[in-house]
Protein backbone atom coordinates (compact mmCIF):
# COMPACT_ATOMS: atom_id res chain seq x y z
CA UNK A 1 0.00 0.00 0.00
CA UNK A 2 2.04 2.99 -1.31
CA UNK A 3 0.10 5.72 1.30
CA UNK A 4 1.38 3.35 4.47
CA UNK A 5 4.89 4.11 3.32
CA UNK A 6 4.69 7.92 2.50
CA UNK A 7 3.22 7.70 5.87
CA UNK A 8 6.24 5.88 7.78
CA UNK A 9 8.51 8.54 6.24
CA UNK A 10 6.67 11.42 6.78
CA UNK A 11 6.34 10.56 10.68
CA UNK A 12 10.22 9.65 10.42
CA UNK A 13 10.82 12.98 8.82
CA UNK A 14 8.99 14.34 11.72
CA UNK A 15 11.33 12.18 14.41
CA UNK A 16 14.04 13.85 12.55
CA UNK A 17 13.15 17.46 13.08
CA UNK A 18 12.51 17.21 16.29
CA UNK A 19 15.67 15.22 17.34
CA UNK A 20 17.33 18.39 15.05
CA UNK A 21 15.67 20.48 17.53
CA UNK A 22 16.76 18.81 20.90
CA UNK A 23 20.57 18.14 19.67
CA UNK A 24 20.09 22.16 18.92
CA UNK A 25 18.87 22.73 22.51
CA UNK A 26 15.78 24.37 21.83
CA UNK A 27 12.43 23.90 23.40
CA UNK A 28 8.92 23.70 21.20
CA UNK A 29 8.37 27.17 22.00
CA UNK A 30 12.07 28.36 20.91
CA UNK A 31 11.87 26.57 18.21
CA UNK A 32 8.26 27.54 16.89
CA UNK A 33 9.04 31.02 18.19
CA UNK A 34 12.20 30.87 15.51
CA UNK A 35 10.13 29.50 12.88
CA UNK A 36 7.52 32.52 13.40
CA UNK A 37 4.52 29.10 13.65
CA UNK A 38 2.37 28.01 16.62
CA UNK A 39 3.58 25.91 19.25
CA UNK A 40 0.47 22.89 17.72
CA UNK A 41 2.07 23.83 14.35
CA UNK A 42 5.75 22.45 15.60
CA UNK A 43 4.14 19.52 17.11
CA UNK A 44 2.04 18.40 14.24
CA UNK A 45 5.46 19.22 11.89
CA UNK A 46 7.06 16.65 14.55
CA UNK A 47 4.55 14.30 13.98
CA UNK A 48 4.79 13.91 10.56
CA UNK A 49 1.47 15.66 9.97
CA UNK A 50 1.11 15.82 6.07
CA UNK A 51 -1.70 18.65 6.62
CA UNK A 52 0.75 21.35 7.41
CA UNK A 53 2.26 23.45 4.93
CA UNK A 54 5.77 23.33 3.23
CA UNK A 55 5.79 26.95 4.09
CA UNK A 56 5.77 26.26 7.86
CA UNK A 57 8.13 22.76 7.15
CA UNK A 58 10.34 24.92 5.46
CA UNK A 59 10.39 28.20 8.22
CA UNK A 60 11.59 25.36 10.64
CA UNK A 61 13.59 24.15 9.20
CA UNK A 62 15.66 27.42 8.66
CA UNK A 63 14.89 28.52 12.42
CA UNK A 64 16.81 25.00 13.39
CA UNK A 65 19.60 26.11 10.71
CA UNK A 66 19.11 22.65 8.15
CA UNK A 67 17.06 24.78 5.44
CA UNK A 68 20.08 24.53 2.88
CA UNK A 69 21.23 21.10 3.78
CA UNK A 70 17.61 20.02 2.77
CA UNK A 71 17.30 21.88 -0.79
CA UNK A 72 20.72 20.34 -1.59
CA UNK A 73 19.56 16.90 -0.35
CA UNK A 74 17.24 17.44 -3.43
CA UNK A 75 19.35 18.70 -5.91
CA UNK A 76 19.11 16.47 -9.20
CA UNK A 77 22.56 17.99 -9.74
CA UNK A 78 23.94 16.17 -6.85
CA UNK A 79 23.55 12.61 -7.88
CA UNK A 80 25.08 10.73 -11.04
CA UNK A 81 22.08 9.97 -12.18
CA UNK A 82 20.61 14.11 -12.12
CA UNK A 83 24.18 14.97 -13.78
CA UNK A 84 24.01 12.16 -16.31
CA UNK A 85 20.53 13.54 -17.02
CA UNK A 86 21.05 17.23 -16.53
CA UNK A 87 19.88 18.38 -20.03
CA UNK A 88 16.05 17.30 -18.98
CA UNK A 89 16.47 20.37 -16.90
CA UNK A 90 16.62 22.54 -19.60
CA UNK A 91 13.80 21.52 -22.29
CA UNK A 92 10.91 22.93 -22.33
CA UNK A 93 7.68 21.52 -22.43
CA UNK A 94 6.01 21.50 -26.04
CA UNK A 95 2.99 23.48 -26.28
Amino acid sequence: MPGYRINRQMTAFGEHIRGWRMVLGLTAQQASERADISRDTLRKIERGDPTVSFGAVAQVLRALGILDQVVDAVDPLSTDIGRLRAGSLTKRRAR
